[in-house]
């Protein structure tokens, strides 16, 4: 999972567009309160991590609890990643 959580960071750091490093943040940070994403940069993040993952997020059975932290977001890519291999397969 390590791996997931320095990917959702890189990507932050990316949608955020501020001169900011990466190590500023942990698998802790808040997402929104301590990263501060408005709306439109949430649906960007989004919309990278599904491309990123190949992974589509239903968003009628998304709970934003999974936006807690980074950690709690990394948990919930992971749970997906999981379910589409089982499809897959």
């Amino acid at each position: 999972m390590k791996e997931i959580i320095d990917k959702i960071i890189e990507i932050l750091v990316d949608v955020k567009e501020i001169p900011i490093s990466a190590d500023c943040y942990d698998e802790n940070s808040k997402i929104i309160e301590d990263i501060g994403l408005d709306s439109l940069e949430m649906i960007n993040f989004i919309l990278r991590v599904e491309d990123e993952y190949n992974i589509e997020i239903n968003f009628d059975e998304f709970d934003f609890t999974n936006m807690k932290d980074i950690k709690t977001f990394a948990a919930f890519i992971e749970k997906c990643l999981i379910r589409e291999d089982k499809v897959g397969a």
